[in-house]
């Protein structure tokens, strides 16, 4: 039976990603703290049984891994793995070995195509389950990615729901600067889809969306701040790249309340 994640619990679930980053001495810590509320939610709530995922934005490997973990799908000891050598939790998801997890990713742009694959497969099998899948928002300055949504879009696919998470912050500065097309949201409108434009760390929100009715493919825009719950880190670029020293690590833990 699914459990029903509050506030308490993500907290929780942010603390152990934090220490596990610090743990294994890598950085990328900002997208994965913009992404984990959707990830936990996802498999502490909706993911089944017959229901897949693709994470396409790669990098943000340990929120999967850690939302894994909340949902009793890794253990601990796997965490401490965490970037070891011979691990199976790589620093982006591995191809085999992790039964939930279906491809590995982390060359951005190709997640989108995996997931649009997944969903007409399970599609063609008359399967019950649905594909979501997790990208970043600078993966939509590549073609490959728009790609996808046209072909998702000509097929409707109903079983496949997309999260953007939109933190507005990439590799080399924000994504208005490197390569502009905010609001993405509006772009997206010219697709036969539906759009939910949320705030990204609102469980409620994210509920919502995910529970509304929809009759084609369904898009969730979450508006995110990278590095979120954590205040140094917050909508600053350089914690996409950045590990934790131990002052820092400290630091995080009692804003958390977990200290």
């Amino acid at each position: 039976m699914k459990s029903s994640l509050d506030a308490k619990r993500l907290s929780v679930i942010r603390s152990r990603l934090i220490r596990m980053h610090f743990e294994s001495g890598v950085g990328h810590i900002g997208g994965n703290l913009s992404s984990i509320d959707a990830l936990a939610l996802l498999f502490n709530e909706r993911i089944g049984q017959e229901d897949l995922f693709v994470l396409s934005k790669g990098h943000s490997a340990g929120a999967l891994y850690v939302s894994l973990w909340s949902a009793g799908k890794l253990t601990d000891e796997d965490l401490q793995t965490f970037h070891r050598d011979g691990t199976l939790l790589a620093g982006h998801p591995p191809a085999n070995g992790i039964p939930d997890i279906l491809f590995a990713t982390g060359s951005l742009g190709h997640g989108l195509s995996l997931a649009a694959g997944t969903a007409l497969a399970l599609r063609f099998k008359g399967s019950s389950g649905h594909t979501y899948c997790l990208t970043s928002d600078g993966e939509w300055q590549e073609g490959s990615t728009w790609e996808a949504l046209i072909f998702a879009a000509h097929h409707r696919l109903t079983n496949l729901t997309v999260l953007i998470d939109h933190n507005g912050l990439q590799g080399f500065g924000r994504t208005d600067e490197i390569a502009s097309m905010f609001p993405l949201f509006e772009r997206l409108k010219g697709f036969e889809i539906d759009i939910h434009v949320i705030p990204g760390h609102d469980l409620a929100a994210i509920r919502a969306a995910l529970d509304a009715p929809a009759d084609r493919l369904k898009f969730i825009v979450l508006q995110t701040s990278k590095g979120k719950g954590v205040s140094f880190m917050e909508n600053r670029m350089e914690w996409h790249y950045l590990p934790l020293k131990e002052a820092d690590y400290r630091q995080a833990l009692q804003e958390l309340g977990e200290l």
